[in-house]
């Protein structure tokens, strides 16, 4: 079987797995490329996040599980590690992902960040600065982008 059709079916199981039970997140895909999905993550409650609903997509390589699918957020958001092309710095996104991580659980960490950004390796500096040095401010920007995009 060649990889692209184990590609296939892993993507498949996670998108039946992810659509048949109580997932927080909410799913979609192209119904043209079962390499693109979309997915609508809450932000967390008692973040400046919380209310908004953020939209990302996830794009699998044909190798995939062996190489990280790419995720990118499409819905605006002020965070240090996110950038504002979307591009996400998360370590098991990139250099930490192996095989037996899932689409789900990758969302979950996702989540995590958005709770808890990493301000010490930013993607976007002056957000992470701003982060560390007057989190009133930070967190006030955060929601005012929220309320505006999310």
């Amino acid at each position: 079987m060649s990889i692209e059709k184990k590609a296939m079916q892993r993507i498949e199981k996670e998108f039946k797995d992810m659509t048949s039970k109580d997932s927080l997140y909410s799913i979609g895909r192209d119904s043209n490329n079962l390499f693109k999905w979309n997915a609508m993550i809450q932000g967390p409650e008692g973040t400046p996040y919380a209310g908004g609903m953020f939209s990302i997509d996830i794009k699998f390589p044909k190798n995939y599980p062996f190489t990280a699918p790419k995720f990118t957020f499409k819905t605006q958001i002020y965070h240090p590690n996110i950038n504002s092309e979307g591009s996400i710095c998360l370590n098991i996104l990139k250099d930490k992902w192996s095989p037996p991580l899932t689409v789900e659980k990758e969302l979950l960490s996702i989540t995590s960040l958005l709770a808890d950004p990493n301000p010490d390796d930013p993607l976007v500096g002056e957000i992470g600065e701003l982060f560390k040095s007057n989190n009133f401010l930070f967190n006030q920007r955060t929601r005012e982008w929220t309320e505006r995009h999310a």
